[in-house]
């Protein structure tokens, strides 16, 4: 592996990190996958939501709807994230930047 001697000599691992995989927190992690999926979609339904609020596409009775739903929507994502102890959605895609807002 070109580089391994000189990573070797400054101490530095030239393998792939471990993956760390505890049984005990497999449900937080799943629960927090899910829960960014829906954070994602629920931050998407609502640019589109402001879209079509800014074109005039949407009624006043449509706009408190979507605004009520994307609101409980938003607190029982904050609920499940208190019960299951995730304290940030966030997740970081490297080059890409962070996922969410």
């Amino acid at each position: 592996m070109k580089g391994a001697p000189i990573a070797k000599a400054l101490g530095v691992s030239t393998q792939p990190p471990r993956i760390d995989v505890d049984p005990g927190k497999t449900e937080q992690g799943l629960v927090k996958l899910v829960l960014v999926v829906v954070e994602l979609l629920r931050q998407v339904l609502e640019k589109q939501a402001i879209r079509r609020m800014d074109n005039g596409s949407l009624t006043p009775e449509e706009i408190e709807r979507v605004g009520t739903t994307l609101m409980l929507l938003e607190k029982k994502v904050k609920e499940l994230q208190k019960t299951f102890k995730i304290d940030d959605l966030n997740m970081n895609l490297g080059p890409l930047g962070n996922l969410l807002e």
